[in-house]
């Protein structure tokens, strides 16, 4: 056929092509090239934040929720943190994450925004002023969208990972 290219110019073999596209795709995601530490070192600063906000206020003063909030992001980072170490361990030994870099996907951009309003959440009106935080909100924003958006990279966990009918 027309259609038909040589042996030598096939990337990864004939009927390969999805795991090619996965390969290329959780590289262009970041998966080993996403640096964990732009998280851990938002997940520390959020705690610093918590800290300096919560000095001499009373109890009364401070949200639980705000706290268990700070916590559970810093834990989502350094999980993340783990998760990526052991994606680098992965590829280095031969073995790809494939459409399953769909969730790590979802994790790092939620967790990026989870973390930002957390921090404006802390700031309260003072967040307006506070350009770090609220610039690094509105990046965060876009997290969700860039590098595929979460709603195609929830269906394609859902079909490819975890075998679930298309909607």
């Amino acid at each position: 056929p027309d259609d038909a290219l040589p042996g030598g110019v096939v990337l990864g073999g004939v009927g390969e092509g999805w795991s090619v596209a996965m390969a290329t795709t959780s590289s262009e995601r970041g998966l080993t090239l996403r640096s964990p530490g732009r998280f851990t070192a938002t997940a520390d600063r959020l705690v610093d934040l918590y800290r300096e906000r919560s000095r001499g206020a009373s109890s009364d003063d401070l949200d639980p929720g705000l706290r268990d909030r700070v916590v559970a992001g810093w834990m989502k980072a350094e999980a993340y943190r783990l998760q990526t170490l052991q994606t680098v361990t992965d590829d280095s030994e031969g073995r790809s994450a494939g459409a399953a870099s769909s969730f790590v996907k979802l994790w790092w951009s939620e967790l990026d925004v989870e973390l930002h309003e957390t921090a404006l959440d802390l700031l309260g009106q003072d967040a307006e002023l506070d350009d770090l935080w609220s610039k690094g909100w509105q990046f965060a924003l876009s997290g969700p969208i860039y590098a595929g958006t979460n709603e195609i990279q929830r269906n394609i966990a859902a079909e490819r990972v975890l075998g679930l009918p298309r909607k």
